[in-house]
C-alpha cells in the first residue's frame, strides 16, 4: 500500500511539474534578439532556442545563401549579410535598425592556432586584436540600440588557458577578454555585458578546424569530460538565453566546456 501511494505522489508531482512549464511564460517573450554570426553553430542554436523562448530574432552573417536558409529553418524576423569585422558596415547595421532591440549574441570569428614565433608581424596584429575590437565595435555601435534592460553577449573560449605551443596568441585574447567585458559591463550599464567562455563544441567550425581529427577529437572528449559526452551547441544556446533573462547577470565569464579544463 505504501509503495503504491509513494507512486501515485510521484505520478501527480511529475503532472503537476508538466503543466506548469507548459503554462509557463515564455522567458524572452515578445523581445528581440541580433545574433551576428547566426547562420551556423551556436549562432543559429541560439537563435533557435530564443524564438522558442517567444523572442522576435534577427540573423546577421557573411554568407548570404546560409543566412537565409537559417532564417527559414526558424521563421527568423529579418536577416543582414556582412562582414562584422568591418567597423562600417556593423556601424550602419545597428543604426538601420527600426526600433529598439533588446539582446545581442556575437559568434562571429574563428581561432588561429599557429606558433607565435612563425607568424607574420601582421597576421599576429590581426589575430591579437580581432575579436577584442569587434567586441569594441558591437558595443559601440549597439548602445544607442539597446533597451536599458537588455544584454550583450560575447563569445570566448577555455581551451586556450594552459600553455601550450601554438597557443600563444589565442592564449592571450582568451585571458585579456573577461577583463574588457568586466569593463563594458560598467561603461554601458545598465545594458548587462556577459562572455560565454566555451571548450570544445561539436559545430561545422570544429569540424573544420580539425578535419580527418574530428571523430578522435569526439571519441577523446567522450573518455575524458567528466559529463561523458561531447558539448554541443544547444549546451551554449541554453546558457546564452539564461544570461539574456536573468537580469541580475552582469560583467562575468561563464565556462561551458563540460569540465574539459579539470582533466588532461
Amino acid at each position: 500500500m505504501r509503495v503504491a501511494a509513494n507512486l501515485t505522489a510521484l505520478s501527480e508531482e511529475i503532472m503537476s511539474t508538466a503543466t506548469f512549464l507548459a503554462q509557463r511564460e515564455p522567458e524572452l517573450l515578445g523581445q528581440t534578439v541580433v545574433v551576428i554570426g547566426g547562420s551556423a553553430g551556436i549562432g543559429l542554436e541560439t537563435a533557435r532556442r530564443a524564438r522558442a523562448e517567444g523572442a522576435r530574432v534577427i540573423l546577421t552573417g557573411r554568407n548570404r545563401d546560409r543566412l537565409d536558409q537559417a532564417a527559414c529553418e526558424i521563421s527568423a524576423e529579418g536577416t543582414a549579410a556582412f562582414d562584422a569585422n568591418d567597423a562600417t558596415q556593423l556601424k550602419s547595421f545597428f543604426q538601420d535598425l527600426p526600433d529598439l532591440i533588446d539582446h545581442v549574441m556575437v559568434t562571429a570569428g574563428a581561432p588561429h592556432y599557429r606558433s607565435a614565433l612563425e607568424i607574420p608581424p601582421e597576421e599576429a596584429r590581426h589575430d591579437l586584436t580581432n575579436h577584442l575590437l569587434l567586441a569594441l565595435n558591437v558595443a559601440r555601435s549597439a548602445a544607442g540600440k539597446v533597451g536599458s534592460a537588455g544584454s550583450l553577449i560575447f563569445m570566448g573560449g577555455t581551451g586556450a588557458r594552459r600553455p601550450k605551443p601554438g597557443l600563444a596568441i589565442v592564449s592571450t585574447v582568451t585571458v585579456a577578454f573577461p577583463a574588457l567585458i568586466a569593463n563594458l559591463a560598467l561603461e554601458l550599464a545598465p545594458i548587462r555585458v556577459n562572455l560565454i567562455a566555451a571548450g570544445f563544441v561539436d559545430t561545422p567550425l570544429s569540424a573544420s578546424l580539425l578535419g580527418d581529427n574530428l571523430d578522435k577529437r569526439r571519441d577523446e572528449l567522450r573518455a575524458t569530460l567528466p559529463i561523458r559526452r561531447v558539448v554541443g551547441p544547444a549546451d551554449v544556446a541554453a546558457l546564452a538565453v539564461h544570461i539574456m533573462s536573468n537580469t541580475a547577470l552582469t560583467g562575468a565569464t561563464y565556462d561551458v566546456d563540460g569540465g574539459q579544463q579539470l582533466v588532461s
